[in-house]
């Protein structure tokens, strides 16, 4: 309302010594009396108050200020300024015991910060050496479904959480490895759609020869010693299909959506529980669904809902749509998600969830006016607010868009959109655009206040084609590339697999 502010705001040096933050805020006005922006200036003093002492805490004289040695905290060193009213015998931050430092501040920092924080003195280093704080960390900064996932993995264990947490922080570990593996998909086929179940990758349907729609289910366990596709026998298989999405919902439940088949494109919803003992596909009556579709996208939110954006639908018409399915109530109604502005209708795009309950769409094969281009668009939307919209993060023309620094990724379609711990995603493959190469990697973290998009250079031998609809991430810690050498002709015997963490935690 353009009331300027000024207070003062006790904080904390990384030493723990208080200092005081006053802080001046003045409205800039525009010719139209229209508030335009805001200038903030600061000043930094010394704290001139006694926090007082910590229930149990030793008894301080105030006679002298004093700071503390680096190697040990309750040995205070004389500084000799008399004149500083405040005691700094013992910063109460320092009073507090271990397990009030880590519950209820270590372990609500990210884990950049809590590397920094074990930097400033041998008490708080020794804290950071605690694996059951670590473990905290990336609970409270990736989510309890993200942690959950990194416990079923080897890295987890083998590494740490340590320095788990910095490798896919820092993504330093990060590589390229070619994989053989037994077994076969039979018949061949291209178009399939595949996700991860823990460490397994399961493949569902397809195109088969002369376009013929295919409806069977393969499992491959990469915690095998020597990992060979299965055939999974199952009752009720659904009616076959190409062009769909294969999800992962609630452990080891798969939900089908969509796709193109024997009569045409379909809109409906079929379960399978992977663990069962027999396990049965099940078709999910959902209540005024979306129209039929195929090559659409979809993610899942808080493990029992679907996400089902755009497509293709009858006679070629690129949707825009947006619809959310929660599979846990006894009869399931599709909702679509109402926003004033969409996004331009497209197929072959990604869809990432990131920050809990955000989701990023990126590329695709777009409407542009009367042409359909590959996009590089990015756009967010929190499904958490009461009334979600759209927003552009990245895009020309667009309402509210803004152009990142950063090279970005080429304009592409059906590519490859990997969700990262911390909120960030990594872009490659797909159909992309001129003669750009589709094996490089691109990373975005939409959580930025200028988000930016990074080229990451990766060693080993990257596939020469990845497609998103045949390409899954295991365990929070491997993206795994199906595949051969071209779209049509499929190798399934050949993996490519990109390590997040090193390569001793597989």
């Amino acid at each position: 309302n353009g009331t300027q502010f000024r207070g003062d705001l006790l904080n904390f040096r990384k030493d723990g010594f208080p200092l005081m933050n006053r802080l001046h805020l003045t409205p800039i006005y525009g010719d139209d009396d229209i508030i335009t922006h805001y200038m903030g200036i600061q000043f930094f003093t010394n704290a001139n108050v006694d926090l007082g002492p910590v229930p149990g805490s030793v008894t301080r004289e105030p006679v002298r200020s004093t700071r503390f040695a680096p190697d040990n905290f309750f040995r205070p060193i004389t500084t000799g300024l008399e004149q500083d009213n405040f005691c700094r015998e013992y910063s109460s931050l320092f009073q507090l015991t271990d397990e009030v430092l880590c519950q209820s501040i270590l372990s609500r920092l990210s884990p950049r910060d809590v590397a920094s924080v074990s930097s400033v003195c041998r008490r708080l280093y020794d804290l950071t050496k605690n694996e059951d704080l670590w473990r905290m960390v990336c609970r409270n900064a990736w989510g309890s479904e993200t942690t959950r996932a990194l416990e079923t993995v080897p890295a987890a264990k083998r590494l740490g959480w340590g320095r788990l947490a910095r490798e896919l922080t820092t993504l330093e570990a990060v590589a390229w490895r070619k994989l053989t593996v037994g077994g076969a998909v039979e018949p061949s086929r291209c178009n399939f759609s595949a996700c991860a179940v823990g460490n397994r990758v399961v493949l569902f349907g397809g195109e088969g020869v002369n376009m013929q729609p295919m409806n069977d289910t393969f499992v491959l366990d990469l915690n095998a010693s020597n990992p060979e596709w299965r055939h999974v026998n199952v009752s009720s298989a659904p009616p076959g299909r190409w062009g769909h999405t294969l999800s992962c919902l609630n452990g080891s439940w798969l939900v089908v959506f969509g796709g193109c088949g024997r009569q045409g494109l379909l809109n409906d919803v079929f379960m399978l529980d992977l663990d069962a003992k027999h396990p049965t596909w099940r078709e999910i009556p959902g209540v005024a669904p979306p129209v039929p579709r195929s090559w659409h996208s979809s993610c899942t939110l808080d493990g029992n809902k679907l996400v089902v954006s755009g497509g293709c639908a009858d006679s070629g018409v690129l949707l825009s749509d947006t619809f959310l399915l929660d599979v846990s109530m006894d009869k399931p109604v599709w909702r679509e998600v109402p926003a004033s502005w969409t996004p331009p209708s497209r197929l072959g795009h990604s869809m990432s969830v990131y920050d809990g309950r955000k989701i990023l769409m990126f590329g695709g094969l777009a409407k542009s006016g009367p042409l359909r281009l590959r996009s590089s668009d990015v756009f967010t939307m929190d499904l958490s607010e009461e009334e979600p919209c759209w927003r552009c993060l990245t895009g020309s023309g667009m309402p509210g868009a803004g152009n990142p620094a950063g090279a970005g990724p080429p304009p592409r379609l059906d590519h490859v959109a990997v969700s990262l711990p911390g909120g960030r995603v990594l872009i490659f493959g797909g159909s992309v655009a001129g003669l750009h190469s589709a094996s490089q990697l691109y990373l975005l973290d939409p959580t930025e206040e200028k988000p930016t998009w990074r080229i990451l250079n990766v060693p080993g031998r990257p596939p020469r084609f990845a497609w998103g609809h045949s390409t899954c991430v295991v365990g929070g810690t491997k993206a795994i590339v199906l595949g051969g050498q071209t779209g049509e002709e499929w190798m399934l015997t050949e993996v490519h697999e990109l390590s997040l963490a090193s390569s001793n935690s597989v």
